[in-house]
């Protein structure tokens, strides 16, 4: 069963759109868009990222960079927090369904 969004393929977060279409194939620097498109690229959005999942600030700064991504467990906090990273993660798993004239 897919998921369906009501909002078709933006997430709008803080006047930035993420479109499906423009999400990098891989997985690592999709995360880093994702992250910079939800938090921007200051020190105080590493800070959100390891309050969000108890990760430390080096293993943070590898996302933010897209060196790594964060494994299962830090996926899911990211997600829970970030609508950007949820869309990320429906969309890279092909589970993104639009309604009939959407997007």
């Amino acid at each position: 069963m897919k998921m369906r969004v009501k909002m078709g393929t933006v997430v709008p977060k803080m006047g930035i759109f993420v479109h499906p279409e423009d999400v990098p194939g891989d997985y690592r620097a999709a995360v880093a868009m994702a992250l910079h498109a939800e938090l921007g690229s200051t020190h105080r959005a590493i800070k959100s990222a390891m309050r969000w999942t108890g990760a430390s600030e080096r293993t943070v700064k590898y996302w933010f960079a897209g060196e790594r991504g964060p494994s299962g467990e830090h996926l899911v906090s990211l997600a829970r927090h970030s609508d950007v990273v949820l869309v990320l993660l429906l969309t890279m798993a092909d589970r993104l369904v639009l309604e009939e004239g959407e997007g």
